[in-house]
């Protein structure tokens, strides 16, 4: 089957906050200043070598670009087996004293379904994508809300997190965004051309064993949550890939470093590509919890998308590499 074919291009992550529908007033930025460090995520150390970046089996949306598939060459690198937790990114905060930029705005994009706050904290609803709520009080301390909490849920992928937040993250850790190229390819974890980062099946392959974190059931109304998760699920869920890589596909998109341009892969350099030279979104990847066939099949390796720097929502989150 091909997933995206004839299909308009669908918004998998939350509405940037240029949306008319989520504007809220902006308060001035904090980075961080200490020096107490650490970044609390085991690290897998991904093989230099060359792939085939981009999709290999028409299943992509034509405007996100994954397409031409080329070949690019990537040195070893380290990169976080799992997405940074809430856990880790308490420590960035309790060392510096950094406000998110969904704290300086005042709220962030919650899902519909998962909402835990009053109603009076709505204050947007985008008319092309009514699931998604601006939610007054929404950040990664309160992901569906201000009656939410992370009590139970360190092991889980923070999320309400911007580009420049987690931008904020590397620079204390003395980390970095993955390019989209090394995302990719330590995605792929030696599997060449595959679908997903266990192969080409999206189906269990034992009853009802599940391998991420995306929807089940009827988009976006009712989800039978098969895979165990209405929203997040803990970073170490189902299994690693062949590198060692925990879910990069579904659970939280995570952002790379790279502008994002859906024509970049028409001349991008073989060797270690770095994105775009400028551009007005950052690239997202992974899919998420919320990435249903039906809606979004972006939940693929090569499967690409964008927001803009200042943009969270409650399915975004990153994973860092060694500076």
């Amino acid at each position: 089957m091909t997933h995206g074919e004839g299909r308009a291009p669908a918004a998998c992550c939350a509405p940037s906050r240029s949306h008319e529908t989520l504007t809220a007033p902006r308060r001035s930025g904090q980075r961080p200043t200490g020096d107490g460090v650490i970044h609390a995520i085991e690290q897998v150390t991904v093989p230099g070598g060359a792939f085939l970046m981009g999709d290999h089996h028409g299943d992509g949306i034509a405007s996100d670009g994954e397409r031409p598939v080329h070949r690019v060459e990537l040195e070893a690198f380290s990169i976080d087996a799992t997405s940074v937790t809430n856990e880790a990114f308490s420590y960035f905060v309790e060392d510096t004293g950094y406000v998110t930029e969904a704290e300086q705005f005042g709220y962030s994009a919650v899902f519909h379904l998962a909402l835990a706050a009053d109603p009076d904290d709505i204050v947007g609803r985008p008319p092309a994508t009514p699931w998604w709520l601006g939610v007054r009080g929404a950040s990664w301390r309160h992901p569906e809300g201000r009656r939410s909490g992370t009590e139970g849920r360190e092991d889980h992928p923070v999320v309400h997190v911007s580009w420049n937040d987690a931008q904020a993250y590397c620079a204390w850790a003395n980390r970095r965004l993955p390019t989209e190229a090394e995302w990719e390819y330590a995605s792929r974890g030696g599997l060449e051309g595959a679908r997903y980062p266990w192969g080409n099946d999206l189906a269990p392959p034992h009853g009802n064993e599940w391998r991420c974190n995306i929807w089940q059931g009827r988009f976006p109304v009712l989800n039978t949550q098969e895979d165990g998760f209405l929203t997040t699920a803990p970073v170490r869920t189902y299994a690693p890939n062949g590198f060692g890589l925990w879910q990069t596909v579904g659970n939280v998109w995570e952002w790379c470093s790279d502008w994002f341009s859906p024509r970049y892969f028409e001349n991008s350099p073989t060797v270690a590509p770095q994105g775009p030279d400028r551009g007005t979104a950052r690239v997202m990847r992974g899919g998420s919890f919320l990435c249903h066939d039906s809606y979004c099949n972006r939940y693929r390796n090569a499967a690409r998308s964008s927001n803009t720097p200042d943009s969270s929502m409650a399915n975004g989150g990153f994973r860092t590499v060694g500076a």
